[in-house]
C-alpha cells in the first residue's frame, strides 16, 4: 500500500534536558487503486423531544440522513438508528445491517423521511447498538456518525464503559445541531472513537455536511492503522498524540519487548502528523554520539508494516545552542497547541463573566491564528469577536451578538490544527477537467476520480 513516514526534529539533546520533541508524518495516498474492502456504515441520529424546538432541527436530520443514504456506494451495509433514551432501528427494522442497492436506499429514506422528535438522550445506548450492529462484520470497515441537538442523559460513568468498548472496533465522526449540546462531551466521543467532530450554525448546513462525512467514509480502505513505537533501552515515552488535522492524544497498548501499539482508526487518502516526546539518559554517550532513540512503525490490524520504518535520533551536545533549537515542525505544533488553548480560555472567561479576559484570550488567538494561517480557526474567532484593524496585532471586541453556540463551535476548532510548513506535501491535486458519469450507475464524480465512490466501476477509458 502507498504509506510513507518522515521525521523532523532537533535531534541535538543536552544532558541537562534529555527531551526528545519529534514530528512523525504519514502520508497515505493510491490506497483504493490496491483495494476495496467490504464497508458497514451506522448512522444514528438524534430524535430526542428537544429536536422538535425548532421544527428545523428534526427537518434537518431527516435530510441529512436522506443525504447519508444516498452517498452510500452499492455494496455497502448500512443501518439508520433512531436515538432517544433508548435506540431503535430505524432501517432495516430487523438489528441488522443490509447492502445498499436502489431498493434498499428507497427503503431507508422512506423510513428517515418519518422520523419524530421525542424522548430523552441516551448516546452509549446509541453507541452501543451500532456496536453489536458491526459485531456481525468484524472484517468490515466500520464508521459511524452520531448527531446529536443535546447532552448525554446518562451517568459519565456509563458513557465511558460504552466507549471503552467501541474503541478500535470502529470509528464515529460526532456533530452537534443547535446550542444545547456540550462541546467536552461530543468531543470526547469523537476522540475516543478516532472520528472527526463538529457542528453546524445552521440546520440547513448538515445535509451536505453529512454527504462529505459518507464521502469522505467511502474512501475509507484500512480499518485499524497503529502506529508502533518501539524504545531504545536508554529512551522513556512521555506521550503520543496526534497533531493533525486535529490535536487527540493517542492511547497505546503494550506490544512486545519496550514496544507500543497507538491504534489511530481508519485511513483513506489523507495524511496525519503526530508528536512524541521522550525522555533520552545519555549516561554513556559520548558528546557528538548519535543514537537511535526510537523505530517508529506503521503496522495493520495484525501488526504487518505498511511502510519502511522511521527512527527518532539523539545526538549528545554541550552546546546550549544546538540544544537549545527547537525543530520547525515542532515549534509549528506547539504554537497550534497555543492557539487551542487561547480560544477555550476565552470561552472560560466569556463563561464566567470575565469579558476583558475574552478579549485578552481571544485577541492573542486571532493574532496566532493569523500567523499560523490557520484560516478555519481565525474565521471562527470572528464569529466571537470583531477584529479591530490587521488580525496579527490581536486587537478584538467581543461581539454584541454572540450566540452560544457559535462559542461551542469555536471551542470544538480548538484541536483543529494546519499542515506545518516543510513538511511533507500533500498528494498533488486532482487534475482539472470535466465530472465523469459513471457509465455502471449514473454517479457523478469529480475530474480526475479514477474510481466510482458508490460501485467501484473504473473510469479508465471513460468519455469525461
Amino acid at each position: 500500500m502507498g504509506f510513507r513516514l518522515a521525521v523532523s526534529q532537533n535531534e541535538h539533546v543536552s544532558p541537562d534536558d534529555g527531551q526528545v520533541d519529534a514530528v512523525v508524518s504519514v502520508i497515505a495516498s493510491d490506497l483504493r487503486a490496491t483495494s476495496a474492502p467490504e464497508l458497514a456504515e451506522v448512522l444514528a441520529v438524534d430524535c430526542s423531544g428537544s429536536m422538535a424546538h425548532p421544527r428545523t432541527k428534526i427537518a434537518a436530520a431527516r435530510q441529512a440522513t436522506l443525504a447519508a443514504v444516498d452517498a452510500l456506494r452499492d455494496g455497502v451495509r448500512f443501518a439508520v438508528v433512531e436515538g432517544t433514551h433508548v435506540a431503535r432501528m430505524v432501517y432495516p427494522p430487523d438489528r441488522a445491517l443490509v447492502p445498499a442497492d436502489d431498493r434498499t436506499r428507497a427503503e431507508a429514506k422512506a423510513a428517515a423521511r418519518r422520523l419524530v422528535a421525542g424522548g430523552g438522550t441516551a448516546m452509549g445506548s446509541w453507541l452501543e447498538l451500532a456496536s453489536d450492529l458491526f459485531d456481525e462484520h468484524p472484517d468490515a470497515v466500520r464508521h459511524a456518525i452520531l448527531l446529536t441537538d443535546g447532552m448525554n442523559g446518562e451517568p459519565r460513568a456509563r458513557l465511558d464503559a460504552v466507549l471503552a468498548r467501541c474503541a478500535g472496533r470502529f470509528t464515529c465522526d460526532a456533530r452537534g445541531i443547535g446550542d444545547g449540546w456540550a462541546p467536552d462531551e461530543l468531543r470526547h466521543v469523537a476522540e475516543a472513537l478516532h472520528g472527526d467532530v463538529d457542528a453546524v450554525r445552521d440546520p440547513g448546513e448538515l445535509p451536505a455536511d453529512f454527504r462529505r462525512l459518507m464521502d469522505a467514509a467511502m474512501g475509507k480502505v484500512v480499518a485499524d492503522l497503529g502506529l508502533r513505537v518501539r524504545l531504545a533501552p536508554h529512551a522513556t515515552l512521555l506521550r503520543a498524540r496526534q497533531v493533525d488535522p486535529a490535536e487527540v492524544d493517542l492511547v497505546g497498548r503494550p506490544e512486545g519487548e519496550r514496544a507500543t501499539r497507538f491504534g489511530t482508526g481508519t485511513w483513506g487518502d489523507e495524511r496525519r502528523a503526530f508528536l512524541l516526546t521522550l525522555r533520552v539518559d545519555l549516561d554513556g554517550f559520548a558528546v557528538g554520539e548519535r543514537r537511535q532513540a526510537a523505530r517508529v512503525d506503521l503496522v495493520d490490524a495484525a501488526g504487518q508494516p505498511l511502510a519502511e520504518p522511521a527512527a527518532v535520533l539523539a545526538r549528545s551536545t554541550d552546546d546550549p545552542l544546538r540544544s537549545g533549537v527547537l525543530d520547525g515542525q515542532v515549534a509549528h505544533y506547539t504554537r497550534e497547541t497555543e492557539l487551542g488553548e487561547l480560544i477555550l480560555a476565552g470561552c472560560e472567561a466569556h463563561d464566567a463573566g470575565d469579558g476583558r479576559g475574552a478579549e485578552a484570550a481571544w485577541g492573542r488567538a486571532v493574532a496566532l491564528a493569523a500567523r499560523l494561517g490557520n484560516e478555519a480557526s481565525l474565521r471562527r474567532l470572528r464569529w466571537l469577536v470583531d477584529v479591530v484593524g490587521a488580525p496579527e496585532d490581536g486587537v478584538v471586541r467581543v461581539r454584541a451578538d454572540l450566540a452560544v453556540k457559535d462559542m461551542h463551535i469555536a471551542a470544538l476548532s480548538s484541536t483543529r490544527s494546519t499542515w506545518a510548513p516543510g513538511a511533507p506535501e500533500r498528494e498533488p491535486a486532482p487534475p482539472g477537467g470535466p465530472d465523469v458519469r459513471c457509465p455502471e450507475c449514473g454517479r457523478v464524480s469529480g475530474a480526475g476520480s479514477r474510481f466510482c465512490p458508490r460501485c467501484r466501476h473504473p473510469f479508465e477509458g471513460v468519455e469525461r
